[in-house]
Order: structure tokens, then C-alpha cells, then sequence
């Protein structure tokens, strides 16, 4: 069940809308303003590994020369 976020244009606050049914559509709205003028954001997510952390150190980037 995935969790999308959101930008509201009319009030331009952000916020996350957890989603049941990915096959229901329906228009979301701001809880904060209540306007359906929402745009999806494009949203980060992370997993973490063991002890509860994300980070592992690596990178997409080279090693050390």
C-alpha cells in the first residue's frame, strides 16, 4: 500500500496520502484547504537495513583511488 505525496497549488502546502486500492481512482484533496488542485510530487523513499539505519556509506560514485 503505497504512500504518495502531494503539492496542494492553492494553498502550496505538500502532503503524504496513503492510498489503499492502487485500481481506486479518486481525486485527492488537501486536507489543508480541502481544494483537488494537487499535483503528485516526486517523493524519495528509503529502506533501512539492520539496527534500524539507512545509511550503509556506499555511493554511486568511484572508490578510492
Amino acid at each position: 500500500m503505497p504512500i504518495y505525496e502531494y503539492h496542494c497549488e492553492n494553498c502550496g502546502r505538500d502532503f503524504d496520502l496513503f492510498v489503499r486500492s492502487a485500481t481506486k481512482r479518486s481525486e485527492p484533496e488537501c486536507p489543508h484547504c480541502g481544494s483537488t488542485k494537487v499535483k503528485k510530487a516526486v517523493s524519495l523513499f528509503g529502506v533501512g537495513g539492520a539496527g534500524g539505519s539507512s545509511n550503509t556509506g556506499a555511493s554511486c560514485g568511484p572508490g578510492p583511488i
